[in-house]
């Protein structure tokens, strides 16, 4: 794929909403293999407030929730004919680190790539970049489900 897929087609494929919806936009969506999506990073964000007040770094745990967000486009994207709609699930991570804080004005690119997928279970490398350099990494696993 070419195209960027904008906020509007993302939000056709995740259920989620502001302030939840972590990733704006799709840079690359290769079916089946990868996905490369883009976050960016402001002080509008809602948990700057509190995480931390005078020096605001993105949480970890949600840069991990932005890169299951792109892991379920790449999932959607992927899915046969008989699964379309399928809400996806997150169910587990492994190999979590986190290099480097993630702050405003920063762009949190993710990527993610496809290891393996059993039935309706999938597991997925992911890549957490600003400006080239990795701040985290994981491997998740997620799930279809019944709507």
């Amino acid at each position: 794929m070419n195209e960027t897929i904008d906020i509007l087609e993302i939000m056709k494929s995740l259920p989620h909403r502001y302030p939840f919806l972590m990733i704006d936009r799709i840079l690359e969506l290769v079916p089946g293999e990868k996905v490369v999506a883009l976050k960016n990073v402001t002080i509008n964000e809602p948990f700057f407030q509190g995480h931390f007040p005078g020096n605001p770094i993105m949480p970890g745990v949600l840069i991990i929730e932005a890169m299951g967000q792109a892991g379920a486009v790449l999932a959607a994207g992927s899915m046969s004919e008989e699964e379309p709609g399928s809400l996806i699930y997150f169910m587990g991570m492994d190999r979590v680190k986190f290099r480097k804080p993630v702050i405003p004005g920063d762009q949190l690119v993710l990527e993610m790539k496809f290891l393996k997928q059993r039935g309706k279970v999938f597991k997925m490398a992911g890549v957490a970049y600003v400006d080239e350099k990795t701040v985290a990494e994981a491997q998740l696993m997620a799930t279809f489900g019944g709507a």
